[in-house]
């Protein structure tokens, strides 16, 4: 399973870090992501790393925005700088794990947490 951490409430120009951390019986974790979604809108992608540490970002978002993962302790964190009220949203983190018992990729996401950006 995947538990996000480290939402909150922030000033527009402020930063949040949100992390991720997978738990459970894992082989191997690839693609790591973030995904937003606001009051009235679709989920979107944020933020994309790959196994290899190759990064994607949305257009919203490029240069002000990193993310990161730790390969060993499985987190995914997403480190947000210059935060503008459009980033509110409730912000989930996204993994495709391969499980040990099966060897098999299964998708999993967070429960999501609250990022609000008062202007």
């Amino acid at each position: 399973q995947l538990q996000a951490s480290g939402g909150g409430l922030v000033q527009a120009g402020g930063s949040l870090r949100p992390s991720c951390a997978a738990s459970g019986s894992i082989f191997r974790i690839n693609a790591m992501s973030w995904y937003r979604q606001a009051p009235g809108n679709q989920r979107e992608l944020v933020a994309t790393i790959t196994i290899g540490g190759r990064t994607n970002y949305a257009d919203s978002v490029r240069g002000r925005f990193t993310i990161s993962r730790d390969n060993v302790k499985k987190t995914v964190s997403l480190q947000m700088n210059s935060l503008k009220p459009e980033d509110t949203a409730v912000y989930y983190c996204n993994a495709d794990v391969i499980l040990s018992s099966s060897y098999v990729t299964q998708n999993f996401w967070g429960q999501g947490t609250q990022v609000t950006v008062s202007s």
